[in-house]
């Protein structure tokens, strides 16, 4: 069997000795690429997969159409129905966990090396040989419903998809991919095959393996695994504009606390800034009880019991958000801090000490990430959706070292404008209006 090792591979010195990942490319006969980390103590593999495209690929006019298929993966495959499909996975003493983001189906598995082929054979039947019974179809679709039931009901859902709404327009960030009431209901078996076929295709599949398996013996499981998909799915979507301006929308609810989305654009993951900005964050809102907006906003003032902040680098658009809850009679007050802080990092930057904390909190925390087979599997195939290079983890945390107190305040007053911010307030704020 020809197999190809890239020459590139990536000995992770910055982990603890113990946790030393040394990960390996590897090219099927087949064609399929994965990044793989050799770990021979335990007779198990977990394995990940991620299909590029995700749920912004419902077909027009079908919204929630992936989402719902990908709850039907696992509900019968081949001449196995919903039943026999689990006494199958259970038998093989394995387990299979698919979900679908905005931008990224995944497929998770682990599994024995004694019936490896088995359980390969079986994960198989369920991506090509899908059944999509009715029963089955009708069961999940009435779990989705009580889900987007629930969400109209829940303050923190509604800010949110609020939020999504009137900043991503006509694009597909822009709706729930859970879809609607209505267009969850017009769903059909045929609607599942399609949107299938839309995302698990061969031209978007990104691989990442970890345990008790060999180069070789991956090459074989992924043309056994991934060999019968279609050549090509649906074409990805495009960019999305991001439309909101500065101001503040109230959503009335009946609550005595408002909950608060804000935010406005933000910078892209391969934006050379990216790791000041990364810096930055955790100094403004991402650092829990050290961050200068929970300093400002609930220890100097009591307005809240948590706040954060986070950046959201997407594949089609980007932004910086933050979110609290407060008090109706406070949230007016949090809102002016907010605005304030977020002015006087991108006009003064950062100190030197809050760099230097930043930096031993970030550093210190990435190996602790490490911490078993499918979390590696899990962060290997998410460095390839984003574009990283294969030694990422041993390079990491050397980039966080080299940011500077100038890298953050060049970044700062590049991203951060207080003007800009919009806030979505869920609620009955007092001494707040919707502005624009």
């Amino acid at each position: 069997m020809r197999m190809v090792l890239a020459a590139t591979a990536a000995l992770v010195l910055a982990l603890p000795a113990r946790a030393a990942v040394e990960i390996q490319e590897v090219t099927s006969e087949g064609g399929f690429t994965a990044w793989l980390v050799e770990e021979h103590s335990n007779p198990f593999v977990s394995l990940e997969l991620r299909f590029e495209g995700g749920a912004n690929l419902d077909p027009e006019g079908k919204r929630g159409a992936v989402n719902l298929m990908t709850g039907l993966l696992e509900e019968g495959a081949g001449d196995l129905d919903a039943r026999g499909f689990a006494e199958a996975r259970e038998a093989l003493a394995s387990s299979y966990g698919f979900d679908v983001y905005d931008d990224t189906l995944t497929v998770s598995a682990q599994f024995l090396t004694e019936n490896r082929d088995e359980a390969v054979a079986l994960l198989r039947k369920a991506l090509v040989e899908t059944r999509f019974d009715q029963e089955a179809l009708d069961r999940v679709r009435a779990q989705v419903v009580s889900i987007i039931q629930s969400d109209e009901k829940d303050p923190n859902s509604i800010a949110a998809s609020t939020f999504d709404a009137l900043a991503f327009g006509d694009h597909p960030y822009a709706t729930s991919r859970d879809g609607t009431l209505e267009s969850i209901a017009a769903l059909t078996r045929e609607d599942m095959f399609e949107a299938r076929d839309r995302v698990i295709a061969k031209d978007r599949v990104f691989v990442g393996a970890v345990g008790d398996i060999t180069p070789e013996e991956l090459s074989a499981l992924m043309d056994a695994l991934l060999s019968d998909l279609p050549e090509t799915g649906a074409p990805q979507v495009g960019e999305a504009e991001f439309a909101l301006e500065g101001g503040v929308t109230v959503v009335p609810f009946p609550t005595p606390q408002s909950v608060v989305i804000f935010g406005h654009e933000g910078i892209k993951r391969d934006d050379e800034d990216f790791f000041a900005a990364f810096v930055m964050n955790q100094i403004l809102g991402a650092g829990g009880f050290s961050s200068r907006l929970m300093e400002e906003v609930r220890e100097k003032r009591g307005l809240t019991y948590g706040i954060s902040t986070f950046l959201v680098p997407m594949d089609h658009a980007e932004t910086v958000q933050g979110q609290v809850a407060s008090g109706n009679e406070a949230v007016a007050e949090a809102i002016e801090v907010i605005r304030a802080e977020w002015r006087r990092m991108a006009e003064e930057g950062v100190s030197e000490e809050e760099l230097d904390n930043a930096k031993t909190y970030l550093t210190g925390a990435y190996p602790l990430r490490f911490d078993g087979n499918g979390t590696i599997a899990n962060i290997i195939v998410g460095m390839q959706t984003q574009g990283l290079p294969i030694d990422y983890i041993a390079t990491r945390n050397d980039k966080v070292e080299a940011v500077t107190q100038a890298d953050v305040a060049r970044v700062a007053k590049r991203l951060l404008d207080a003007d800009a911010l919009h806030f979505v307030v869920v609620g009955e704020p007092e001494g707040l209006e919707t502005t624009n």
